[in-house]
């Protein structure tokens, strides 16, 4: 059974991939943080809460913790996300964010479970960095870490070189592969694993793809119209509709590059993919590479590997497997007033 930690900016590609783990009955969330990227870390605890609600998961502890990138100033995308984060849609939850630090939370957590839990990094590794100034042991002490970030041999999204996440904080990324770097001995299948824009990108989500959630969830049998399925459907559907016009307004067409929920499937086993093994750094100086990330995969550097980049994948796999996710989640929720 996979033991999470998230960390997140949720974000419509979040929402999608963290509605997906709840999804997994088999999945069992430790703990989720929220770091501060597509909207302030308030916003995405709200938006975490809520859609731990809609999925039956309001157990789940959310944790806050940092509230700006180590160095840079924080740049939120109302653009892309909408002004909550969550494009059209509204969510609501009686819960209440969890006491404690999250870095602190999670080295806790990994100390009290060596070997046991999965780290999935959807947003700008802050969060993370942090927790290695905490726990420098976890390179060894997590199972494994799954990060979505970087451009490597892919046009940025953001500048012409860099992804989003990681040019949110770059200083954070660097550290945290800088800390895998240097730790030495570690197996193959700890290091990072990298899901960069050249492999999230080719996740291109449809309009008529995501309209058969709702159709397929009501038959044979009709939801009910005042459940948390139905609402549950429809807040995918409210906040997928803002970002596919953003992609259409920035020239890809109406359709939605959900990086997120590749990187959280291939977290836990659900996404087939191809990785190397290489080592990755990320240019922290002034300049027009501010941001970048870089892979030496013909080690030219001589530098020991501090990730596994992923070099292909199979979209058209991952769509089927969310499809039926969200079609179960939503059925075994219908009967949940709203």
């Amino acid at each position: 059974m996979p033991r999470i930690l998230l960390d997140n900016d949720t974000g419509i590609d979040d929402a999608i991939a963290l509605v997906y783990l709840a999804a997994q009955p088999e999945v069992s969330f430790e703990a989720i943080s929220c770091t501060p990227g597509n909207v302030s870390a308030d916003d995405v605890a709200r938006n975490n809460l809520g859609l731990l609600r809609l999925c039956g998961r309001e157990e789940v502890p959310v944790f806050l913790g940092a509230t700006q990138p180590l160095e840079a100033e924080l740049t939120t995308t109302p653009e892309t996300h909408g002004p909550q984060g969550i494009g059209h849609a509204q969510v609501h939850s009686s819960g209440s964010i969890s006491d404690g630090y999250a870095p602190e939370v999670w080295a806790e957590l990994a100390r009290a479970n060596p070997g046991e839990l999965d780290a999935i990094c959807t947003a700008p590794l802050t969060n993370f960095a942090l927790a290695l100034r905490i726990e420098p042991r976890l390179p060894e002490l997590l199972r494994s870490l799954t990060i979505m970030g970087g451009a490597f041999f892919h046009p940025g999204n953001t500048t012409p070189l860099t992804e989003w996440n990681i040019h949110s904080d770059p200083h954070a990324a660097h550290e945290v592969f800088a800390a895998y770097e240097a730790y030495g001995g570690l197996p193959e299948e700890k290091l990072p694993l990298v899901c960069g824009l050249e492999t999230t990108e080719r996740y291109e989500l449809m309009p008529e793809e995501a309209a058969t959630w709702a159709i397929d969830a009501g038959n044979p049998q009709a939801l009910d119209p005042h459940g948390r399925g139905t609402e549950l459907l429809k807040v995918l559907d409210d906040a997928l509709r803002f970002y596919f016009e953003f992609h259409e307004e920035y020239g890809y067409g109406y359709m939605a590059h959900v990086h997120d929920f590749f990187a959280s499937a291939a977290a836990i086993g659900d996404a087939t993919y191809e990785a190397v093994t290489t080592n990755i750094d990320v240019v922290t100086s002034d300049g027009p590479a501010y941001g970048a990330t870089v892979a030496d995969l013909r080690n030219l550097l001589g530098r020991r590997p501090s990730a596994r980049l992923v070099t292909s994948n199979d979209p058209d796999q991952g769509f089927s497997r969310l499809r039926s996710s969200i079609v179960d989640l939503a059925r075994r929720v219908d009967r949940i007033s709203s």
